[in-house]
């Protein structure tokens, strides 16, 4: 590999675009600009609102599995919650069944593909349009997420694939075809075609494109501005260095970067939440008034608790069916343990994250709003960021933490860097699965979906904030229209598979690893 992207030429190449700028910059117009007008149509079919209202239907989607499977199974974020932890720790954990990851790796992956730029920029999108208040519908969002991740990581799990070589390959497009097929049921294989095409998609959108536009825009936030295409082109080159491996090269990464960068933000923070401790009851405040009352272009309850449902699903990906395919990999007989693992997703993506993002932005006085207007302003910078045009996710947050640490924006560019780079990833071996799906396992085929998947990190580099987060948006809540449907379906399988798994966990059949036998 370093044959052929070695660093010498990569910094030539470098040199050679930041000496024709007026070229490059060119280039990012027409990449822009044939990406909007050939996503337009679908954008609009996917957030068209009810008729006579501005409440869009795939938010009603999500919000209406995600409370159903919540009390299906009667609160298992809750009641599993610790039973979660101790799998992610290994007590339950036997080396020698079949999977390639273990149940941490699992999880690191899977949170390495909804632990990112959501969590930066899409909070602070959301809190730009739907003001504080969003952030109660993201908390309230991430944690009835949770039984809806419970529900389809458990079927990933069941339903996976097994090959001699010991790879596995799971998710939607598997437990759609195989467990329709099981109870009979027409209509599994069109759904899981239609899954796959949707996750290749989501997997170029905002797995990909959203990554690489928002680590550009960071990063020229610290050095300066440069052509999109250039941050792309680099972004390619170890992206591919990395998924050239397989899962288990991306595993190996994802579980050192992930609790890296988690470490760094959170701890972050939580310092500036602490220097403003006096401020959180008040920030709390403006939350809770905000998510029935609101303020802003986006008005009144409607308005957050839309961006705050769109943006904890763009984060955690609840009931999208993607953190399946990484999950399904685990080694594991018992399918149930990785639905009870898959809970911690969205209560550390959402509820404890996304959270502190929000925090920090409303305490350090970033957001106030135009009398004039009733635009949500960026105070420091005086800039209106009403819209999600022009890059306002990262820079919104990024103010923020700088206003208490004057050089966090250099750390906020690692984390980016790091945040972009994981999630890319994690979906590239997501969108490579529905690939494969479709297009059979062949070197030649994983090797195609590969190249094209870099070629779209270049794409999301260059071309501007509103056509990509559009477009990824879209397809990935088109994934969900999917996939939520054959849950609804398949949900008693996993009741099934439940309650025979407590019964044998209280019946002392089921011990911890290692324990002797009595």
């Amino acid at each position: 590999m370093n044959s052929m992207f070695n660093r010498a030429a990569v910094a030539a190449a470098a040199l050679s675009f930041a000496s024709a700028p007026a070229f490059a910059q060119s280039i990012d117009q027409k990449i822009n600009d044939a990406f909007a007008g050939s996503t337009g149509w679908f954008v609009s079919f996917i957030f068209s609102p009810f008729p006579g209202t501005s409440f869009p239907w795939i938010v009603a989607w999500l919000v209406i599995a995600a409370t159903v499977f919540t009390l299906y199974f009667g609160l298992i974020q809750l009641k599993g919650f610790s039973h979660a932890i101790s799998l992610v720790k290994g007590d339950y954990s036997d080396p020698n069944d079949a999977g390639e990851v273990s149940h941490f790796q699992a999880l690191a992956t899977a949170l390495s593909g909804t632990v990112g730029l959501g969590n930066i920029a899409g909070v602070a999108v959301a809190i730009s349009i739907g003001g504080p208040g969003a952030t109660f519908w993201m908390i309230l969002a991430g944690l009835m997420g949770m039984a809806s991740k419970f529900t389809e990581c458990t079927l990933g799990v069941k339903y996976r694939n097994e090959y001699p070589d010991g790879t596995v390959s799971g998710g939607p497009m598997y437990y759609l075809t195989k467990g329709f097929a099981e109870r009979g049921l027409p209509g599994g294989k069109i759904l899981a075609v239609m899954f796959s095409v949707f996750c290749i998609l989501g997997a170029l959108g905002g797995g990909n494109m959203f990554q690489a536009n928002q680590a550009h825009a960071q990063i020229t936030n610290v050095v300066g501005d440069y052509p999109g295409v250039i941050t792309g082109v680099i972004f390619a080159v170890v992206v591919f260095a990395v998924i050239v491996g397989g899962l288990k090269s991306i595993a190996r990464v994802t579980e050192k970067v992930v609790p890296f960068m988690a470490i760094v933000y959170v701890v972050t923070a939580l310092v500036i939440l602490a220097i403003n401790f006096d401020k959180i009851g008040w920030a709390f405040g403006q939350i809770f008034e905000g998510a029935f009352t609101g303020l802003g272009v986006a008005g009144g309850m409607v308005g957050a608790l839309i961006q705050g449902f769109k943006r904890a699903a763009f984060s955690n990906e609840a009931g999208v069916g993607s953190a399946a395919i990484a999950h399904s990999a685990v080694r594991t007989k018992e399918p149930i343990t990785e639905g009870y693992v898959s809970l911690l997703e969205p209560f550390i993506d959402t509820v404890v994250i996304c959270t502190m993002t929000a925090l920090v932005i409303i305490i350090t006085g970033q957001l106030m709003i135009d009398p004039a207007t009733g635009n949500y302003l960026l105070n420091e910078a005086g800039s209106a960021i009403a819209t999600v045009d022009g890059n306002g996710g990262v820079a919104l947050t990024s103010a923020a933490f700088s206003s208490a640490f004057g050089g966090f924006k250099y750390i906020l560019a690692l984390a980016v860097i790091l945040f972009a780079f994981s999630t890319m990833i994690s979906w590239s071996y997501y969108g490579l699965k529905a690939w494969t799906f479709l297009f059979g396992e062949s070197n030649g085929s994983q090797l195609f979906f590969k190249v094209l998947f870099c070629v779209f990190v270049v794409i999301g580099a260059s071309a501007s904030l509103g056509p990509v987060i559009d477009f990824s948006d879209a397809a990935i809540f088109a994934m969900a229209v999917v996939n939520v449907f054959g849950l609804y379906f398949l949900m008693p399988i996993v009741k099934r598979e439940l309650q025979g798994y407590l019964d044998r966990l209280k019946s002392g059949e089921i011990k911890k690893f290692g324990t002797p036998a009595e």
